[in-house]
C-alpha cells in the first residue's frame, strides 16, 4: 500500500494509452482508487471533501479566465489568412536565396507561434500553407517537414504561450508550498510575466539556431533547399504591410503583461479583440468564420477545464495516499541530490510527453514534483522554462511526438512518415543543446526577469 500513489499514476498512463479521454481517465481512475482505499481502510474519504473548494477555485482563478480569450485569439488569427499572406510575401522576398523559403517559414512560424501560443494550430496551419509550396519548389521532403514541425513547436516556448501561462499558475502554487515547508511563512510568488520574460532569451536563441541550421545546410547541400524563382514582386513595403499588424498585436498583448500595465486576463482580452479587428482588416471576417471561431473556442476551453477538474480529483486522491511524501522521500534518497532528481524528472516528463498533452502534464505531473524540487533549491523560473523546452522536444521526437501526428494529418500522401521522422532529427539535437545550455547557464532563463523585476 505504500506505493499505491505510484500504482495509481501508472494506471492512469495505462488507461490513457488505451485511448480513453484524459479528463474522465484522471477522475475515474482516482475515484476507483479512492473507493478501493476506503474499503481497505487505506484512504480517508475526508480528502474528497475539499473537492468543491478546489473546483470553485479553478473557476474563479483570474489567470485561467485568460484561457478562452487566448484560444479565441489564436483560432481567429488562424482563420484570418494572416499567416498565408505573410508567407507569400516573405517567399517573394527570400525565395530566390538558397534556403530562403525555409527561412520564411521560420519567421512566419515564429510570429504565428507568438500569436496563437498553441502548438497544434501552428503546425497544422504551416503544414497546409507552406509544405505544398516547398515541395513544389524542389525542397527535400525531410528537410521541409523538419523545418515546419520544429517551427510549429515554438508555440510551446515563445510568449504569450498557453503552456507558459498554465505553468506559471501551477509553479506559483508549488513555489509557495515549497517555501512553507522550508519555514518561510511570507512566501514569494512568481507571475506569468516572470515566466514570459524568462522564455524570451531561450526562445529567440532557438529561432536563431533554427535559422542558422537552415542557412548552413542550404549552402552545404543546395539540393535540399534550392533557390526558387520569385513568383511575385514582393517588396519590403509589402512585407511590412503584412508583418506590422500581427507584430503590433503581439507587442500589445505581451508588452502590456511584461510592463505590468495589464493583467494576463486583460491582455488576453486585448488580444481577442485585436485578432478580430485584424480579421476584419483583412476582409476575412464573416458570420460563418465568427461562428466557427466561437465553436472551436468553446470546444477547446471545455476540454481544458474538464482536464483541470480531473486533475484536481487525481491530486486529492494522490495526496490522500501520501503521494507527496513518497515523492519527496524518493527524491531525497537519490544519490547525487538535486542534480539526479532533476535529471530523472526531466526524463520522465520527456517520456510522458509521448502520451500526455502539456495540459495534463502541467496539472498532473508538475504539482507532484515541483514542490519537492523547489524545496531543494531550484529556481522556479528556470524549472518552468526547462519543462517547457523539454516538452517541446518531446512533442518533436519520433515515433510519438504530437507535432509529427499533426503534420502527418495534413501532409500529402507523397510525403512518407519516415521523411517526417528524419527531418526533425537535427532540430531535436538543437533543442537538446538548448536544454544543456540552460542546465549549464541557468542565467539564460533567470537573468532577464531578475534584472527587470528584481
Amino acid at each position: 500500500m505504500e506505493f499505491m500513489p505510484l500504482i495509481m499514476f501508472v494506471a492512469v498512463c495505462a488507461v490513457l494509452m488505451l485511448g480513453y479521454p484524459v479528463a474522465f481517465t484522471l477522475s475515474g481512475v482516482a475515484l476507483m482508487f479512492a473507493l478501493l482505499g476506503t474499503f481497505t481502510g487505506q484512504f480517508d474519504g475526508a480528502f474528497l471533501e475539499a473537492l468543491p473548494n478546489r473546483l470553485f477555485g479553478i473557476l474563479g482563478n483570474q489567470i485561467l479566465i485568460a484561457v478562452p480569450l487566448f484560444v479565441f485569439m489564436g483560432v481567429m488569427l488562424e482563420k484570418s489568412r494572416i499567416a498565408e499572406n505573410l508567407l507569400n510575401t516573405m517567399s517573394g522576398l527570400f525565395g530566390n536565396l538558397r534556403g530562403g523559403l525555409a527561412l520564411s517559414v521560420i519567421i512566419v512560424g515564429m510570429l504565428l507561434a507568438a500569436s496563437t501560443g498553441i502548438v497544434g494550430a501552428t503546425v497544422v496551419t504551416m503544414g497546409l500553407i507552406s509544405l505544398p509550396t516547398m515541395l513544389k519548389n524542389g525542397y527535400n521532403p525531410s528537410f521541409a517537414c523538419g523545418t515546419i514541425c520544429a517551427t510549429g513547436t515554438l508555440g510551446q516556448i515563445i510568449p504569450p504561450s498557453m503552456a507558459l501561462i498554465l505553468l506559471a499558475d501551477v509553479l506559483s502554487s508549488s513555489y509557495q508550498q515549497a517555501q512553507l515547508k522550508m519555514g518561510i511563512f511570507s512566501p514569494e510568488s512568481i507571475s506569468v510575466a516572470d515566466l514570459f520574460m524568462g522564455a524570451l532569451i531561450p526562445g529567440l536563441l532557438l529561432v536563431l539556431a533554427y535559422g542558422l541550421y537552415v542557412v548552413v545546410i542550404a549552402h552545404l547541400k543546395p539540393e535540399l533547399a534550392p533557390a526558387t524563382p520569385k513568383e511575385n514582386d514582393s517588396t519590403w513595403t509589402d512585407a511590412m504591410k503584412h508583418m506590422v499588424p500581427p507584430l503590433l498585436l503581439i507587442v500589445a498583448v505581451l508588452g502590456s503583461i511584461l510592463a505590468g500595465v495589464a493583467t494576463t486576463t486583460e491582455a488576453a482580452s486585448i488580444g481577442a479583440l485585436g485578432a478580430t479587428l485584424l480579421a476584419w482588416w483583412n476582409k476575412s471576417l464573416s458570420m460563418k468564420q465568427l461562428k466557427e471561431t466561437l465553436d472551436s473556442t468553446l470546444n477547446v476551453t471545455s476540454m481544458v477545464f474538464l482536464i483541470f477538474f480531473g486533475a484536481a480529483i487525481f491530486s486529492l486522491v494522490f495526496r490522500g495516499y501520501g503521494g507527496d511524501e513518497l515523492v519527496e522521500e524518493i527524491f531525497n534518497d537519490m544519490p547525487g541530490g538535486v542534480f539526479t532528481a532533476t535529471l530523472v524528472v526531466m526524463v520522465v516528463i520527456f517520456l510522458l510527453g509521448f502520451i500526455l498533452d502539456f495540459i495534463e502534464i502541467t496539472f498532473v505531473v508538475v504539482p507532484i514534483i515541483a514542490p519537492v524540487l523547489l524545496a531543494m533549491g531550484l529556481d522556479p523560473i528556470w524549472l518552468g522554462i526547462m519543462i517547457a523546452i523539454n516538452l517541446q522536444t518531446s512533442f518533436l521526437t519520433p515515433p510519438f511526438g504530437f507535432a509529427l501526428f499533426y503534420l502527418r494529418g495534413v501532409a500529402p500522401k507523397s510525403v512518407a512518415t519516415m521523411d517526417i521522422y528524419k527531418g526533425v532529427m537535427p532540430f531535436i539535437a538543437i533543442q537538446l543543446c538548448m536544454l544543456l545550455l540552460l542546465a549549464l547557464w541557468p542565467g539564460l532563463a533567470t537573468w532577464l526577469p531578475h534584472f527587470i523585476y528584481g
